[in-house]
């Protein structure tokens, strides 16, 4: 034990130094080797990259197909039906308007056409006055505009608060959602738009691709962050399935209509339908799901 410390303690002090100096360089070296190929790899894998990744290699060995879906909203453009009490409201608040608020325009004019007509039937009546005030134009009262404006509201036709489910400016006081009727098997099923996972993307670009792929149809919408607001499970039909995938997950993200969709979609493949016309559209356990996360009525 003693020869080679004794061999190390005879060496020259230069070489004692110069050895301590090249192994410490060298392991320095190698920190710094191994700390630039980590930051390189943090820097080359984004979020969305390492999302992706982690995606191919859990369906890789999954018996279950990912699929993106969106449920897209279009929100509210008028205000909703009054209820009981505000009618009763609204009632209390324009009477109390009418009998505090001033004469308008039109009531004076009414007042003034009504002493005038007074005037004519009493015998000391002069009707020069009333050609020097009008000129020889031809004279249209307040009632004559009245009845013209009851005319053109007998004509008026406003537009039906349900209409047909293919537009998207129907019940325009209620959020809608859009139903897409897509092939389940044998069955054709009403769904919210979805479409299969493809590798080297995420879950919400699955979602956005299965907007920007429906037929016919030119919809934009906004999306509500990253992250899935619901899931649902199901088996294929034993007629399709195969020995790799026995069914589906579906993940779905959120979107508000932003854009496009005033043109009738196709009718009997779209539908714009309230959250409690779901009922009558969507297969009840994917009803039971889609009704978690679909809070606007």
């Amino acid at each position: 034990m003693a020869a080679p410390c004794w061999r190390f303690a005879g060496r020259p002090l230069w070489l004692k130094i110069s050895g301590s100096v090249a192994i410490s360089g060298s392991v320095k070296s190698a920190v710094c080797n191994a700390r630039n190929v980590r930051n390189v790899r943090n820097v080359s894998c984004s979020p969305q990259l390492r999302s992706a990744q982690k995606l191919s290699h859990a369906n890789a060995a999954s018996p279950w197909a990912l699929h993106g879906a969106v449920c897209l909203q279009r929100l509210p453009v008028v205000s909703q039906d009054k209820s009981l009490i505000e009618e009763q409201f609204m009632d209390m608040m324009h009477q109390m308007e009418l009998e505090k608020s001033l004469l308008s325009d039109h009531e004076l004019r009414l007042l003034r056409e009504a002493d005038r007509l007074s005037r004519k039937q009493e015998d000391d009546y002069d009707s020069d006055d009333d050609e020097e005030d009008f000129g020889g134009q031809e004279i249209i009262t307040a009632q004559d505009l009245e009845d013209a404006w009851e005319q053109k509201l007998k004509q008026f036709k406003p537009a039906s608060r349900t209409g047909d489910v293919s537009l998207s400016e129907r019940c325009l006081g209620n959020s809608l959602v859009l139903l897409v009727k897509q092939d389940v098997g044998s069955q054709k099923l009403w769904l919210l738009p979805q479409q299969p996972w493809e590798a080297g993307e995420t879950l919400r670009q699955t979602a956005e691709r299965a907007l920007a792929s429906l037929p016919g149809a030119d919809l934009k919408g906004t999306f509500l962050g990253n992250t899935p607001c619901g899931f649902y499970k199901y088996k294929f039909p034993k007629s399709v399935q195969t020995g790799s995938q026995v069914g589906a997950k579906v993940f779905f993200f959120k979107a508000v209509l932003s854009g496009g969709g005033h043109l009738p979609l196709q009718k009997d493949s779209f539908a714009w339908v309230r959250k409690d016309e779901l009922q009558d559209y969507l297969p009840p356990e994917y009803l039971k799901q889609v009704k978690r996360f679909i809070m606007i009525e």
